[in-house]
This record gives C-alpha cells, sequence and structure tokens, in this order.
C-alpha cells in the first residue's frame, strides 16, 4: 500500500518520502494533516474511488505506529459499512506493507483537497473518544463527488464495486450483516397508515427515528421519544394519558429520548437514555412505540416480525406501505380528520387556504420507491 503525502504529513510522520514503483490505485491513498478542535487528524482519499478515511486526535506516539493505526482504521471503516468480514481480510492482507511517499498527482491531490473541505462541513461529527472515525468516514464517502466531466458518483458505492473486481468476489453482495424486519404501525383509530421496514441492527435508535421520519415522510421537525417494553404483562398497567401506555399492559423498561433536557422531567420509573447511544441489537427484537411530536403525540407501534442474519445491505429499505402520513401541526387525529373534509371539499371556504398550507407543510403521497431512494443514502 502507498500512502502519497504532503510535506506536514511527512514532517508529522518524521519519514523521508520512499521512491516507490506504481500501486494499483485501490490500495493506494492520498493522505493530508490537518489540526481541528485543536487536534491533529489525518485524512485518507482513495486513489481510485476518493473513499475518504479520517482519523483524529491523534498524538506523538501514534505516528510513530501509523502502518497499524491505517489499518485498522480501514478494518474500523469497512466494518462499520458491513462489507463481510472474508472481503475485508482479502484486502487487508494485500495491503500489510506500507509506504510513504509525496503526493505526486495534481488531480488527486485536488481530490484530497476537496475531501478536506468536506470533512470541515461534517465536523460536528468527530468523536474525542477514539482516534478512529468510522461514522464521520462514512458520512463523508456517502458524499455525491463529481469526476469534472459533468459525471457524479457515491465514492462508498464505487469502493462496493472495486472490492468485488479486486477480490474476486462471486457472491451477491459484498455486504452482509445483521437486521430486523418490522412492522410500524402509526396509531390512529380511523385510518390504516403503516411502513414495513428491514433496518440493519447495528443502526442506534436515533438512526431508526431517521428511516422512520422517511418512511412515513414526516419533517423532523419536532421531538421524538422510544418506549422499549418488557415481555411480560404488568399487574400494574400506565393510565391511557401516560405516553407508555400501549393498551396491553406491557411494562416499559427503557425510555430513549433525543433531548438531554427530558432527563429533568422524565418518569422515575422508567430509566433514560439518549437514544443516539444505545443500538437496536441492544433491545432488539422487542416491543417498542416511538412517539413523535408531542403536542399532535404520533403513536407508532413497533413490532418486530424477523430477525435476518444475511441481510445484504447496510441501509434501510422499506418492503411495502399503506397511506398517507397526516400533514405536520395538523392537530392529531381530529385536526387530521377536519383537514381531509376540507381538502375533499373544494367549495368549502378554507379548501384554498388549506391547500396551500399543507404544500407548505411538505404534505405527500405515500411513495415506496421515493421512501427507498432516501433511505439508500441514510
Amino acid at each position: 500500500m502507498i500512502i502519497q503525502c504532503t510535506k506536514k504529513l511527512l514532517d508529522q510522520l518524521k519519514k523521508k518520502p520512499e521512491m516507490v514503483e506504481e500501486e494499483d490505485p485501490l490500495i493506494s491513498w492520498h493522505a493530508n494533516f490537518l489540526t481541528l478542535n485543536r487536534r491533529k487528524t489525518v485524512v485518507l482519499v482513495n486513489d481510485k474511488n476518493r473513499y475518504t478515511i479520517v482519523l483524529h486526535g491523534l498524538k506523538a506516539k501514534d505516528f510513530k505506529n501509523m502502518d497499524k493505526i491505517i489499518l485498522q482504521s480501514i478494518r474500523n471503516t469497512f466494518e462499520h459499512e458491513c462489507i463481510r468480514n472474508d472481503v475485508i481480510k482479502q484486502f487487508i492482507h494485500s495491503s500489510n506493507t506500507i509506504a510513504y511517499t509525496k503526493t505526486k498527482n495534481k488531480k488527486l491531490v485536488a481530490r484530497m483537497n476537496k475531501a478536506c473541505e468536506t470533512l470541515y462541513f461534517f465536523g460536528r461529527m468527530l468523536d474525542p473518544n477514539t482516534i478512529y472515525q468510522p461514522d464521520l468516514s462514512l458520512e463523508i464517502s456517502r458524499d455525491l463527488v463529481g469526476d469534472g466531466k459533468n459525471d457524479y458518483f457515491h465514492p462508498n458505492e464505487e469502493m462496493y464495486k472495486d472490492l468485488e473486481k479486486f477480490t474476486a468476489f462471486t457472491g451477491t453482495s459484498i455486504l452482509q450483516t445483521k437486521a430486523i424486519e418490522m412492522m410500524i404501525t402509526l396509531r390512529l383509530e380511523n385510518f390504516k397508515v403503516y411502513r414495513k421496514l428491514i433496518v440493519p441492527m447495528h443502526f442506534t435508535f436515533h438512526q431508526l427515528h431517521k428511516a422512520i421520519q422517511t418512511a412515513f415522510g414526516w419533517q423532523n421537525s419536532h421531538l421524538h421519544e422510544f418506549y422499549i417494553f418488557d415481555s411480560k404483562k404488568s399487574n400494574q398497567p400506565f393510565l391511557p394519558n401516560h405516553p407508555a401506555y400501549d393498551g396491553e399492559r406491557y411494562k416499559p423498561i427503557i425510555n430513549l429520548v433525543c433531548n438531554e433536557e427530558a432527563f429533568s422531567y422524565g418518569d422515575d420509573a422508567i430509566p433514560m437514555k439518549m437514544d443516539d447511544t444505545i443500538k437496536l441489537s441492544e433491545y432488539m427484537p422487542a416491543k417498542a412505540t416511538y412517539i413523535y411530536d408531542f403536542g399532535d403525540d404520533w403513536i407508532h407501534d413497533i413490532e418486530v416480525e424477523r430477525v435476518m442474519e444475511d441481510y445484504d445491505r447496510n441501509t434501510p429499505i422499506c418492503l411495502e406501505g399503506e397511506g398517507n402520513t397526516p400533514p405536520e401541526d395538523v392537530g392529531g387525529e381530529i385536526g387530521y380528520e377536519n383537514f381531509l373534509e376540507i381538502m375533499a371539499d373544494e367549495n368549502h371556504p378554507d379548501h384554498k387556504h388549506m391547500r396551500s398550507w399543507s404544500s407548505g407543510q411538505l404534505h405527500q403521497n405515500f411513495d415506496i420507491e421515493m421512501v427507498n431512494r432516501m433511505l439508500k443514502y441514510m
């Protein structure tokens, strides 16, 4: 493997550039050194497909051990992508020997600099607790880039294709992970609205929140929370006005919230955690509810239908669905019924205003193809 370094990075590594022969661009990277949040950062950009890997918070001892750190960063990021372990092993094995040289291709340097600019945009995702940044690396590698010929692509998708060719993979997909198929039903008395999703189990509940928002067409403009329930029914059910009430006397074992302010007014009887710190695999399969907008109180019942051991994607997919989601801020189910009544009557005095209002709320009919296009880039 060749790491083509800027002068700043070579100085940090305390290395003189080596003389090396041309290498397969898939195992050749351009690398830059930056200081972000007063911490030393290295950005690696693949010469073949512009796939990007970020290291952050490096110390002097890390630069002395850069070979192992680079290989481990590749492994961590590929594992986070749900790339099959046998494919990762073959790629790492081919890259065991690392040579450091100076940059020499202006076009590749420009692409590396572009990736560094993108890093500043996604800088809020930097994890200060580890030098490895797989979440941030995936986010940058999913960003749409151009090749200068009015053609655009996603580096992560190109990396998948390149790995298939490089490893001569003969399976159906180089991606494989554990996932859950779930039925998510919006709790309404007079309407049937549901979506059936498959979601990787390494996703956090906050990522599940974003998948639900996408699948139902919500606009993510309000707070939300999850309740996860025990498998046994309780002798002391919650009252119907409690957000954890499910009508079947199941006891909630944890409340996952999206805002730290929730800890100041939560129910002491139910443990509370931030939803972006808990993965689905820690509690699922389990009965759960997702509540969105504490004014309109849109409650979604989540039922796991099966656990999949060999899901061949790393993003969610919507298998089926029925019914349109009510507009944001419509006033609950009663307000939704009133909205539909006005929209159906062109002679109603509020029809024109309501039609304009619903457009401003981005209210649309359920379109499974559009939903899946959006889920693909989560």
